[in-house]
C-alpha cells in the first residue's frame, strides 16, 4: 500500500468510526496537560469527522477538567487502537473549543439522542456532592436545558499522524505530517 493511501485509509476508517458505535476508533483517547503540568488522559467518543481539514469533534460537559486543560494549553494528542485490524493512529495537534451559546455546539446538541442528553444534567463531572448519599440522595431537579447549558465540542485540528501497523513480523510505521489547511506537506515510512 501506498503512503498516500494508506493515510486516505487512516482518514476513512476514522470518518466511519465517527457514525459507527461498533467501529474500533470509535472510541480514542484523548490527551492534555493539566493545570500543574501533568499529563492526562480519557476516553472520547468520536463524534464528527472532516477529512479534508483533517478535524475531529468530541463532545464533552465544559465543567469537566478536560475543558479547563485545554483552555488553557490547546496543545493535545488523540490515540486510537483498532483491535480488528491491530492498527494505531496517534494524532498531534490543538483543540479549539465551543461553547453552549455557539452554532455548531447547538447543532451538535440537537443531534444527540434524549437519552445521551441526559449524562449533561445534574452535578458537574467528578463531583461527589451532586450524587448524594445513599441515605439521602441528591434530589432529580434535571431538566434538558440544564444540560444543554453545560455541553461543549471538543474540536482536535491534526498537524501530525502517527500511523502503526502491529503485525507478528513486519511492524510498519508511517508519519504524516499536515499545513494548518489541512494540506498533507510530508509522509515517510519509519522505523517502527
Amino acid at each position: 500500500m501506498s503512503l498516500d493511501t494508506l493515510e486516505q485509509d487512516a482518514w476513512h476508517q476514522l470518518g466511519r468510526a465517527a457514525g459507527d458505535p461498533q467501529s474500533g476508533f470509535r472510541y480514542v483517547t484523548l490527551c492534555s496537560i493539566d493545570l500543574i503540568q501533568r499529563p492526562q488522559a480519557r476516553t472520547v467518543v468520536l463524534r464528527e469527522v472532516n477529512p479534508k481539514e483533517r478535524l475531529l469533534d468530541f463532545h464533552t460537559d465544559i465543567r469537566s477538567a478536560k475543558w479547563e486543560e485545554l483552555a488553557a494549553n490547546p496543545h493535545a494528542s488523540v490515540l486510537g487502537y483498532c483491535p480488528h485490524t491491530r492498527c494505531q493512529l496517534r494524532l498531534t495537534g490543538e483543540v479549539t473549543l465551543f461553547g453552549s451559546d455557539q452554532e455548531l455546539t447547538s447543532t451538535a446538541w440537537e443531534s444527540l439522542p434524549s437519552w445521551t442528553r441526559t449524562t449533561y444534567q445534574g452535578g458537574p463531572p467528578g463531583d461527589v456532592a451532586a450524587l448524594g448519599t445513599p441515605e439521602s440522595p441528591a434530589p432529580d431537579t434535571r431538566n434538558e436545558s440544564d444540560g444543554k447549558q453545560v455541553f461543549g465540542v471538543i474540536r482536535f485540528k491534526a498537524t501530525c499522524l502517527d500511523w502503526f501497523q502491529l503485525q507478528r513480523q513486519n511492524n510498519r510505521r508511517a508519519l504524516f505530517d499536515y499545513n494548518k489547511a489541512g494540506d498533507l506537506i510530508k509522509s515517510c515510512w519509519v522505523n517502527p
